[in-house]
């Protein structure tokens, strides 16, 4: 069984990307459906989803037949409501190491978002552009002169 808070090795589990935009996921239906299928509603009650007829439903609460009829999905905090200032699924693990709790199953946008990459990343701090030697176009300051 894959661990929960296993990565690639380029990734330094810093937390970052999870930190900064983490509080914007956005699962696809297909990420729904499997959720839906295996029984997930400890991710899906953490989504609102509203239809098309301006109806929310919570995640949890969403059935098949409503999938097609999604128009917006929101990561909301399912007791208050509110939008969560952060990944609700991102759990220290160590002073400077952070895990996915929901690694195995996570929405499609985290799996496909890899900064080292493309050098994709608001943050001057991701140990993993650095150990690769590439920077932040956001990482200059504005007094410094462009490389």
């Amino acid at each position: 069984m894959e661990d929960p808070g296993e990565t690639s090795d380029e990734c330094g589990q810093c937390g970052l990307c999870c930190k900064v935009f983490g509080d914007r996921i956005t699962p696809t239906v297909v990420n729904l459906y499997s959720w839906m299928e295996n029984g997930r509603t400890d991710v899906l009650r953490f989504f609102s989803a509203c239809l098309n007829s301006g109806r929310w439903v919570n995640g949890a609460d969403l059935e098949p037949e409503d999938l097609g009829d999604i128009t917006i999905i929101e990561l909301r905090d399912p007791v208050s409501g509110e939008y969560p200032a952060v990944c609700p699924f991102l759990h220290r693990a160590g002073r400077t190491r952070y895990i996915c709790s929901i690694h195995t199953v996570k929405p499609d946008m985290c799996c496909n978002y890899i900064p080292w990459v493309y050098g994709e990343t608001y943050f001057p701090r991701c140990k993993a552009l650095c150990k690769e030697g590439k920077k932040s176009p956001w990482s200059r300051l504005p007094h410094q002169d462009p490389e």
